[in-house]
């Protein structure tokens, strides 16, 4: 089991995708994402939810993710951040957001 000590070492924020392109490079479908969180920059994600999302309406939408994991090398891109999404069981990722639009960087407890 986790504790909440588990969790409060986790720093989750919101951002807004400001790039979104197709990977093509990744071995399984995935989308390469640049997201403002603010006062921590702007951050590379790759996001297995092309089931569900094209590039072009990603750009403007708020998404929330894990921002103080280690980076990740996916093909060749620097993967910065773990966008967070509820996983269904054909792996169809419905990301999650705010109901309401917030500031990026905003902390998620």
């Amino acid at each position: 089991m986790a504790t909440i000590d588990d969790f409060m070492r986790l720093d989750v924020r919101i951002g807004t995708v400001v790039k979104a392109e197709a990977f093509t490079e990744a071995r399984k479908p995935a989308i390469k994402l640049e997201v403002d969180f603010g006062e921590l920059g702007i951050k590379q994600s790759s996001a297995q939810i092309t089931r569900r999302y094209d590039p072009q309406e990603l750009v403007g939408r708020q998404v929330t993710a894990v921002v103080n994991f280690p980076p990740m090398r996916v093909a060749g891109y620097k993967s910065e951040v773990l966008v967070l999404g509820g996983v269904q069981e054909d792996g169809d990722v419905v990301l999650l957001r705010p109901d309401e639009t917030l500031p990026n960087g905003t902390k998620v407890s």
